[in-house]
């Protein structure tokens, strides 16, 4: 069922609230929303969870204002619905941007409502590359590969990224529905949302973290390269890696099978 949160004055969230039982909360990637974890959506409540899907300010059908694309709002609009919902003995999974949020989430709010962390392909600790730290391109190719398509042509971006998100060739149908998820988020989110990806550094949130995170990430990831993966185990010291060998960066879609099994065990 979906329900809208205000988080703040005027600004409303949208959230899908799906089955009852112990709360799973997900945070989409960059440029998508919460659809993305649909099939998750059909499995989890017959196993007894309840899922929680959030759109992050910007995206899906949550309200899309100038101002609040940072972790630091986004991690506070997290607390809101958390709070609003009474959620507690929570497990946070976040992908892309969306497991980079979550990470800054149990850092800032000191885990609170949330027993346990996944983190998906997630593009922390530093989405750009930094001095002694991994990371995914330069703060040059990002405005040249992200920002500067967005403001001159966003469709066209979101395809060439798009192609970008799986190891193995998805077939026509399911491309075309990412890009369709990915066309219906608004641009001021798609550009915001991509310079806080360019500008966040949340190397000080690793060892800040202190329920048991699980960090799933594909070796062939394109996006987030594998290095991210290894980067956030030596920091966090709660964390084990889940490596997925023939897996791109939207692992859940190269090894659905691999993804699911994994995904209950650690939910167990």
């Amino acid at each position: 069922m979906g329900k809208y949160i205000e988080v703040e004055s005027g600004i409303r969230i949208y959230v899908e609230d799906i089955g009852a039982g112990r709360p799973v909360i997900f945070l989409h990637g960059w440029p998508l929303d919460s659809r993305m974890f649909e099939y998750a959506y059909m499995r989890l409540p017959a196993l007894g969870f309840r899922c929680i899907g959030i759109d992050f300010r910007g995206f899906g059908k949550s309200d899309a204002p100038w101002e609040g694309y940072t972790y630091d709002r986004y991690a506070d609009d997290v607390r809101a619905v958390i709070d609003k919902l009474g959620l507690e003995d929570a497990a946070l999974v976040g992908f892309s941007m969306g497991g980079a949020t979550a990470l800054h989430y149990a850092a800032r709010h000191q885990s609170h409502g949330i027993s346990k962390l996944l983190l998906i392909g997630a593009a922390a600790p530093s989405f750009t590359i930094r001095e002694g730290a991994p990371g995914a391109m330069t703060v040059e190719d990002l405005n040249e590969q992200m920002i500067r398509p967005t403001l001159e042509d966003r469709p066209k971006m979101i395809t060439s990224f798009g192609k970008k998100l799986t190891h193995k060739t998805p077939s026509a149908s399911s491309a075309a529905w990412v890009e369709m998820v990915a066309f219906q988020a608004s641009a001021v989110g798609t550009l915001r949302a991509a310079e806080m990806l360019r500008d966040g550094d949340l190397r000080g949130d690793l060892d800040r973290i202190t329920v048991p995170t699980a960090i799933f990430h594909g070796e062939k990831d394109r996006i987030c390269p594998y290095a991210l993966a290894e980067s956030m185990n030596a920091g966090i010291p709660t964390s084990h890696v889940v490596k997925f060998a023939k897996s791109g960066h939207a692992l859940m879609m190269d090894e659905p099978e691999k993804f699911n099994e994994e995904l209950v065990s650690f939910l167990r």
